[in-house]
């Protein structure tokens, strides 16, 4: 296993993760729940109706964070958007249930991908796990 699939292997059991961002200067932090693998890429998806949409168009260093069975995870780097129809389709097809608000071909269904990313895996009982990506 790769660490790109070991990360969204654990977002996916975690399940949730929220996801900070700089809003002029004042941190905003919210639940995410979407992790995709695609192309050597971590992605994640959003609306660009959504204020974090704004923010990270501004300011697109975010951090990510999970915790599941007393691990956590953070992801930090800058988040890129990509607006290709056929990523969106795959995160759509991975997330059937957003395809009520969202759709590969509206103007508002935005994935970004990680890039200069760190992610650090970290527990009270283990050394920290780091790796760039």
């Amino acid at each position: 296993m790769t660490q790109l699939e070991k990360i969204v292997d654990f977002i996916d059991k975690a399940r949730v993760y929220y996801l900070a961002t700089d809003d002029d200067g004042q941190p905003r932090v919210r639940p995410f729940g979407t992790a995709l693998l695609y192309s050597g890429r971590l992605y994640i998806q959003t609306g660009k109706s959504k204020s974090v949409s704004k923010q990270l168009a501004k300011n697109p260093n975010a951090e990510l964070c999970a915790f599941s069975d007393g691990v956590w995870l953070r992801v930090s780097g800058r988040l890129v958007n990509d607006d290709s129809k056929e990523v969106k389709s795959v995160m759509l097809d991975k997330y059937p249930e957003l395809k009520g608000m969202y759709s590969a071909d509206d103007d508002n269904t935005q994935v970004l991908f990680f890039e200069n990313a760190t992610a650090v895996f970290s527990s009270f009982t283990a050394p920290p796990e780091a790796f760039s990506f």
